[in-house]
């Protein structure tokens, strides 16, 4: 992997550092994949101490992906996304849930883990309407520019933005605000934002926060106010920001959250 090139662009792959856990990898061994190093599969369990039941908040997270860009595609008639802090593949990618309704959906995933390059380029071998890049969220107007991003993505057409269980590994102090309004900021009227991430419920949530800060070095958990903060510069949907399970459920959700089920909330915006 080391110094393999990413064939759309030329560019270099970076090195990946096994010594430390890297979010994508974590977030896999949360899911129970194995594209993962004994440095993160370390870290989650120790967040396991803490929420025995991790493993169904990153199922909860993907449901919430599946229902929206179902959603944004299958009823709002967005063609084209832009899958932010996207992580290691999985079942439900979301090019495989908006293709499935629209099969002219295009889709671009943003990582800035190398580990993701490599096998999303895999997972993608045969879909042109698709690509994955190696580039850092928290610099927008370099994500814009990468010449698979203006590929794939007409900005001057809606499109869907996805922030999925990405905003709580941005601390404070990097703006996390200024961040998403200025993908907002780039897309057209029509457009849509999506946020998951994790939030502040209680003593559960605020242990698990501390693990994470911990070993990973990152997991700002933010209130159900604060979360609802970036959706500032759109029109937030019904039923706002809530917890995952609640936001427009295929089957009936029992009416007494688990911790585990509260652990995670989201949202989806319009702009308009």
């Amino acid at each position: 992997m080391v110094g393999e090139h990413d064939g759309s662009t030329g560019e270099a792959t970076p090195e990946i550092d096994l010594s430390r856990p890297s979010i994508a990898r974590v977030y896999d061994a949360v899911l129970g994949g194995k594209d993962n190093y004994e440095i993160d599969r370390m870290v989650a369990d120790q967040v396991r101490v803490n929420m025995p039941h991790i493993s169904d908040v990153g199922w909860f997270n993907r449901a919430l992906l599946g229902r929206a860009v179902r959603y944004l595609t299958a009823d709002v008639g967005i063609r084209q996304f832009i899958d932010l802090g996207a992580g290691l593949p999985t079942l439900e990618n979301t090019h495989q849930v908006a293709q499935r309704h629209n099969p002219e959906a295009r889709v671009v995933y943003v990582d800035n883990d190398p580990i993701v390059l490599a096998h999303g380029r895999a997972l993608l071998e045969e879909n042109d309407q698709s690509a994955v890049v190696t580039a850092d969220l928290r610099e927008p107007e370099k994500v814009l520019a990468h010449p698979d991003v203006r590929r794939l993505i007409d900005l001057s057409e809606p499109v869907g933005v996805l922030l999925i269980g990405m905003l709580h590994h941005l601390h404070d102090d990097e703006d996390p605000q200024g961040i998403v309004d200025a993908y907002v900021d780039a897309v057209p009227s029509g457009s849509h934002l999506v946020i998951t991430a994790f939030c502040d419920t209680g003593p559960e949530a605020r242990a698990v926060e501390e693990t994470m800060l911990e070993f990973l070095g990152t997991g700002r958990f933010r209130t159900t106010e604060e979360l609802t903060a970036y959706f500032g510069g759109v029109e937030l949907l019904e039923p706002g920001v809530v917890s995952l399970p609640l936001w427009r459920p295929d089957e009936p959700v029992e009416e007494e959250l688990t911790v585990a089920q509260r652990l995670m909330a989201g949202g989806v915006g319009r702009k308009v």
